[in-house]
């Protein structure tokens, strides 16, 4: 009978402990999905990559991150409303898609918005998802990325290599040595000879001492006559020399007022040249660009986040930006002009002679020519200086060399057809249109 029960109690607790294991693996497993959902739901709510690049051409023309503009500052924009206003994520949407309704319909808070910022309505996007929202949403929650130095690499100049590695420097050292080598073995040569011939009794006749050779020089009438006139001659051509680089200022690169950087803009953002400089297309000058070009882009763009240097750091860019806005009299905090300004005395660069003309709109919208033929690379330019000579002989190299381009212009199509028979050639050069004739450039 006892064994009865004891077998059966057994039992019993056997299938309590099949019961509990069974039971602690469900709620193992229920729990760990429970905690993959959670995760997924706040840790992988959005992709920031794919939501910076929504923010830029959504938003970015009227928000930034870290700084109040057309309207709010964006970043943790989610945290906060949740935090001091209570508002969750259902509510971005509704204000995103279409905020006027939400003003309409009495939201206190997006009223509350639409006062502090003017009365500027924000733009409606109904077309944006959630995923798209999400998606920006986690941009904006990512935490702030400082910008680091690139990495500068000081470079020794030891002039040109071949492909030994071995410079020009080392290669004129190394037969300068051998020369110095050569002419004490020569003197040594010499001594040992002699001195040989002194063991063997052998007499040396001495040359008889004859006039010094400046003496001798000073009597030759004929090679003093040559004299002078390969002075005059060498003086004249080093005159002309002179004379020829007067007004010449290649490579010249002026400090400006306020650091403009080339390089960022034309470079590294791809800005088009004709952008700032609109009238080279339609005038004889390019044109200085007004600051308000400049504002076009800066009521934006009020920091530096592009790759820096130990000389040209975010500190120096940042600096110069704010010259531009006290310039301008732009306000940056009140987003705002004050209507105070600072005239910006620029360096002119590039100043051909009064009685040279040179039309841009000539060469940059009939001929075709690009800015960096006569500038330069400018895209590579931290300071913009004068690239080439721009002088006359170079400019006339140029229309020899440049082809005329009648394609789409009604204009060239007689003349060429007539030159071109004469010349019997089937593409004309600028020289052969007449632009080396002396009118051309010369008033």
């Amino acid at each position: 009978m006892d064994s009865k029960n004891n077998r059966r109690g057994f039992s019993v607790f056997k299938f309590n402990q099949l019961t509990f294991q069974k039971t602690t693996t469900y709620r193992s497993i229920f729990f760990a999905l429970f905690l993959i959902f959670s995760l997924s739901i706040f840790a992988q709510d959005g992709d920031p990559v794919a939501g910076k690049a929504l923010f830029n051409t959504n938003c970015a023309s009227c928000h930034k991150l870290d700084k109040k503009m057309t309207g709010p500052a964006l970043r943790y924009v989610e945290k906060r409303l949740s935090e001091d206003e209570g508002l969750d994520r259902q509510w971005l949407y509704s204000w995103i898609r279409n905020s006027s309704a939400m003003i309409k319909s009495g939201d206190a808070y997006a009223n509350k918005i639409y006062e502090e910022y003017n009365k500027s309505a924000m733009t409606a996007y109904p077309q944006l998802t959630n995923t798209d929202i999400d998606n920006i949403l986690a941009y904006t929650a990512q935490d702030k990325v400082v910008p680091k130095p690139a990495a500068v690499v000081a470079a020794v100049n030891t002039g040109p290599s071949n492909g030994l590695g071995l410079t020009d420097e080392i290669i004129l050292g190394v037969f300068t040595v051998l020369f110095l080598l050569l002419s004490l073995g020569l003197v040594v040569v010499t001594k040992t000879l002699k001195n040989l011939a002194e063991l063997k009794g052998v007499k040396i006749k001495e040359k008889k001492k004859g006039k010094p050779i400046w003496k001798a020089y000073l009597e030759n009438q004929f090679l003093m006559l040559c004299t002078a006139i390969l002075f005059l001659l060498v003086s004249a051509y080093g005159f002309y020399g002179w004379t020829m680089q007067v007004g010449v200022n290649q490579g010249y690169m002026p400090v400006q007022p306020i650091h403009y950087s080339h390089k960022i803009h034309s470079g590294d953002n791809k800005i088009d040249c004709n952008y700032c400089h609109s009238s080279a297309k339609v005038s004889k000058h390019s044109g200085i660009p007004s600051l308000n070009i400049c504002m076009n882009c800066h009521k934006s763009i009020y920091e530096y986040n592009g790759e820096t240097t130990e000389e040209y750091t975010k500190e120096f860019y940042d600096a110069e930006i704010q010259k531009l806005y006290k310039a301008v009299g732009w306000d940056d905090e009140a987003q705002e002009y004050t209507g105070v300004t600072y005239p910006v005395k620029w360096v002119r660069i590039h100043n051909l002679p009064d009685f040279a003309y040179f039309n841009h709109s000539q060469h940059v919208s009939v001929a075709g020519i690009e800015c960096q033929t006569c500038h330069g690379p400018v895209e590579e330019m931290e300071i913009m200086y004068q690239h080439s000579p721009l002088t006359m002989g170079w400019c006339i190299n140029c229309h020899r060399e440049t082809n005329v381009k009648i394609k789409d212009n009604e204009y060239y199509d007689r003349i060429h057809a007539e030159l071109s028979k004469k010349y019997g050639v089937e593409e004309l050069t600028a020289a052969q249109m007449g632009g080396l004739e002396c009118g051309k450039c010369h008033y």
